[in-house]
This record gives structure tokens, C-alpha cells and sequence, in this order.
């Protein structure tokens, strides 16, 4: 049904023109100090030691997303009240990083995994298919391997169509 109200033709289909996520960088510095309970100083020095790092604005102003404002609360909360030093808690951070690009990486290979097998069972029932059929038409008639061993299989099947030894 289209949009005839108020706002209509005015690019009221944002969520297709411009999609916010949780890495969306947004938030000036001085927003994301108050979110995340820190002091502005402090942002500057975690972005030069590396521990978040916000996005840039054409004037080159720092811009956090949701995502840099968690991980600074992290980084908080590690310093604060587990005593983790400022290396520490880069490491920690980078661990939890590699951890998470693991665990999609191992998701996308198990997908993998899943269509291959699905692959090979519809390749399997082809191939019996085609055996059955193959039976029935010659009465009896033998199959020729799409690979010999030893990788030779246009020698061997043209050997074992003329009867001779390849």
C-alpha cells in the first residue's frame, strides 16, 4: 500500500536509503563520554593506545558507534574492577576479537560442510539412479568408472571397450 500521508515522497523509506547498526558511528566524543561513564581525555588516550577506534567525521572529529561505547564500558569495567592494566585489557580485547571471528568462520564452514554433503547425497542418488537404469536398457550392462585408479580412466575405458588390456 503506498504512502500517501504526511512524509510521503520525502524519503520516509529510510531503513532502505540509510541503515543505523551497532557500528554506525554516530555519537561525538563528548555523547559517547557520557554513555560510557568515562571522561573525554580518557576516549582520546584508549583511541591512541588502540583499545576502541571510532569512526572519523569529514572534519576529522572522532565518531562512536554503540558498539565502541560497549567496549569502552568493557575497558571501564576491566580497569575498575577486575585491576586489568590498559595491555592487559588490549589483549583481552583482541582475544575476544579473534575468538569472535572464529566462531563465524567455523559457522560458515559447517554451512559449507552441510550443502556439500547435500550435494553428494542428491550426486549419489543420481549416479543410482543412472546405474538402474543403465541395468534395466543393456540387461545387465557393466558401468565405466569416471576415474580408474591410478587416474587413468579414458585409458581404462577404452581398453575395456575394445577388450583389450590398458
Amino acid at each position: 500500500m503506498p504512502n500517501t500521508g504526511e512524509g510521503a515522497g520525502r524519503g520516509d523509506d529510510m531503513h532502505g536509503d540509510f541503515e543505523l547498526t551497532d557500528d554506525t558511528p554516530v555519537y561525538v566524543i563528548s555523547v559517547a563520554a557520557q554513555l560510557s561513564g568515562l571522561h573525554p581525555q580518557t576516549l582520546r588516550s584508549y583511541d591512541r593506545l588502540g583499545l576502541v577506534s571510532p569512526g572519523r567525521a569529514a572534519g576529522r572529529g572522532r565518531r562512536y558507534s554503540l558498539r565502541d561505547i560497549l567496549i569502552l564500558r568493557e575497558v571501564q569495567r576491566l580497569s575498575q574492577e577486575d585491576g586489568v592494566n590498559l595491555s592487559g585489557i588490549k589483549r583481552i580485547l583482541e582475544l575476544e576479537s579473534e575468538w569472535q571471528r572464529s566462531r563465524l568462520l567455523l559457522a560458515e564452514m559447517n554451512a559449507e560442510i552441510a550443502q556439500l554433503r547435500a550435494e553428494l547425497e542428491s550426486t549419489r542418488a543420481v549416479a543410482a539412479r543412472l546405474a538402474a537404469l543403465l541395468r534395466t536398457k543393456t540387461g545387465g550392462g557393466t558401468l565405466v568408472p569416471v576415474r580408474a585408479p591410478g587416474g587413468r580412466a579414458a585409458d581404462h575405458a577404452a581398453a575395456e571397450a575394445t577388450g583389450t588390456d590398458a
